[in-house]
C-alpha cells in the first residue's frame, strides 16, 4: 500500500503545479473626444505581460454612434460596469482623464468585491456629490495661488460649443499644443481624425459614492507633469491615494511614454 503511495506522489505534485492562475485584468477607461483606440500603444504592451486588456468605447465614441446629446454619465457607467461583468474575478479600472468620474462611478457601483484598484491617469479624482466642472472649479482657484504656473490657456480658449451648447469638442488646431505636443506627429493626426463630440451633461454630473464601497477601494494617481489643458497637481489633494506618480509627459501619455505608462500600470497592479 505504502508503495502505491509513492507512486501517486509525483503525479498528484505534478497537477497541482499546473493549477492556471487566474488571469489579471486591467479595463482601460478613456477621457474626453478620444476612445478606446487611444490605447493601441499601451494595450499589447500590457498583454505581452499576461494581463487580459479591455479598453471598451463609452458611448458616442469609437466605433458606438450613439448621438452625444443622448448620453449621460449613467450610460458610460453601464459600459464598464457590462465590461467588467464579463470578466471572472476582480479588475482594475484605469480612468483617463474625465474616465476619472467613470471608473469612481462604476467602482461605487461594482463595490470592492469586484474592483481591485483604481488608477487615474491625470484624471479627475472626485469626492461624492462633486462633478468634473466643480474640480475644474477647484483648480482654477488653487492656481491663482500657484506662482509657477504653467498654464497659457483656459478651458475656454481650447473648446468649442455646439450650437444648442450641449456638447463641446477640442480645438483640433489647439489639439497638439494643449494635449499632445510631445507625442509623433502620427498619434495627432489620428486623434484629429478622430476626435468626437462631448456631451457637457456629464461634466455637470455629480459623482454618487459611499464609504463603503468607492471609499473602501484603494486609489492611485499619476500625474502628466507636462499637461497643458489643466494643472492638476491640486487634484491630488481631493481623495485619499495610496500613492501618487509623477511621469514628464503631456496629457496623452498613452502615445508620448506607453513603455513608461506600461510600466507603471504594471507596478501599482
Amino acid at each position: 500500500m505504502r508503495n502505491l503511495i509513492l507512486l501517486f506522489i509525483p503525479l498528484i505534485m505534478s497537477t497541482h503545479s499546473n493549477v492556471i492562475t487566474p488571469q489579471k485584468t486591467i479595463i482601460l477607461v478613456h477621457g474626453a473626444w478620444y476612445g478606446g483606440w487611444c490605447w493601441y500603444k499601451v494595450i499589447p504592451m500590457l498583454e505581452e505581460k499576461g494581463y487580459k486588456v479591455i479598453a471598451p468605447d463609452l458611448p458616442g465614441y469609437g466605433s458606438d454612434n450613439t448621438p452625444s446629446t443622448n448620453i449621460t454619465l449613467n450610460d458610460y457607467v453601464k459600459t464598464v460596469v457590462a465590461a467588467a461583468n464579463t470578466v471572472d474575478g476582480k479588475v482594475v479600472l484605469v480612468g483617463h482623464s474625465m474616465g476619472g468620474i467613470v471608473i469612481s462611478q462604476t467602482a461605487e457601483v461594482l463595490g470592492p468585491d469586484k474592483v481591485e484598484k483604481l488608477i487615474y491617469l491625470d484624471a479627475f479624482l472626485l469626492k461624492d456629490g462633486e462633478a468634473i466642472f466643480d474640480q475644474v472649479e477647484k483648480i482654477n482657484i488653487a492656481n491663482k495661488n500657484a506662482a509657477d504656473l504653467r498654464m497659457e490657456h483656459s478651458a475656454a480658449e481650447f473648446l468649442v460649443l455646439s450650437e444648442d451648447k450641449k456638447s463641446c469638442l477640442m480645438n483640433p488646431l489647439m489639439l497638439k499644443e494643449m494635449f499632445s505636443h510631445d507625442c509623433p506627429e502620427e498619434d495627432i493626426t489620428l486623434s484629429k481624425e478622430k476626435l468626437r463630440w462631448q456631451p457637457v451633461a456629464c461634466l455637470a454630473t455629480p459623482l454618487h459614492a459611499t464609504d463603503a464601497r468607492y471609499g473602501k477601494i484603494p486609489k492611485y494617481f499619476i500625474r502628466c507633469t507636462l499637461a497643458k489643458d489643466l494643472d492638476r497637481r491640486s487634484i491630488v489633494q481631493n481623495m485619499p491615494c495610496e500613492k501618487v506618480y509623477e511621469i514628464p509627459s503631456s496629457h496623452s501619455v498613452f502615445f508620448s511614454k506607453p513603455k513608461e505608462l506600461t510600466s507603471l500600470l504594471v507596478s501599482i497592479y
